[in-house]
């Protein structure tokens, strides 16, 4: 089993640099890739693994080994064509999930019907937030409210099923409060802590982030 897993940043603007220095500062493996030389160099000072090539080249995507990459996030949002070619050629090399930036609604049905796995809009999610999200391994979604609390959606683990709060005690063994469950795309504040918890549920918590990593 992998120790970490490894992703792929293609484009090292504002947003891309964001989720590439905060995977990063996080310890994990990340392939930096911009065509702009000088973006690369100056971008070499905190990412290890920093490239100048045209990840719209079947050639250069096998080269960079983009079919063993965990995830890769294409943030060529103001180059759609790029962006379509990017997400195509990572996709066709084997690359497990691509998530592209967009900059409107027709971009993401236009990725999305290429390939892409998620499609995100930056004045929506910041660079920082999707790559912590990526970390945390297992949550559906992860807001910071704080430097140390998170809002966290986690979906109901396996061994959890059949069980109710009360049974689980999960404040007690994981230091987190549940703010709301979610089930059938409904959310309700009035939690029952006598309801066995079923795979369609959905906890939302609110969590020490440092504590967060006993859930995964």
């Amino acid at each position: 089993m992998k120790a970490k897993k490894t992703y792929a940043v293609f484009g090292l603007g504002r947003y891309g640099t964001a989720v590439a220095r905060e995977l990063v500062e996080n310890g994990m493996e990340v392939i930096a890739v911009d065509t702009e030389q000088k973006i690369v160099n100056d971008a070499a000072a905190y990412l290890p693994v920093c490239k100048c090539a045209d990840v719209t080249d079947a050639e250069v995507i096998s080269r960079l080994g983009i079919g063993n990459i965990d995830t890769v996030i294409v943030c060529m949002a103001s180059n759609l064509e790029a962006s379509v070619m990017a997400v195509t050629l990572c996709k066709e090399a084997g690359a497990r999930t691509v998530i592209a930036k967009c900059a409107n609604e027709m971009q993401q049905k236009i990725l999305l019907r290429v390939g892409a796995d998620q499609v995100v809009f930056p004045e929506q999610e910041s660079g920082i937030r999707l790559a912590k999200n990526l970390l945390s391994s297992g949550f559906i979604d992860m807001l910071s409210l704080s430097k140390d609390v998170s809002i966290v959606e986690i979906d109901v683990k396996d061994e959890w099923i059949g069980k109710n709060l009360i049974e689980l005690n999960l404040r007690k063994k994981y230091g987190f409060n549940i703010a709301a469950v979610k089930k059938n795309g409904k959310v309700s504040v009035n939690i029952n802590p006598e309801q066995a918890l079923d795979a369609e549920t959905t906890l939302v918590v609110i969590a020490n982030t440092a504590k967060l990593g006993k859930l995964k």
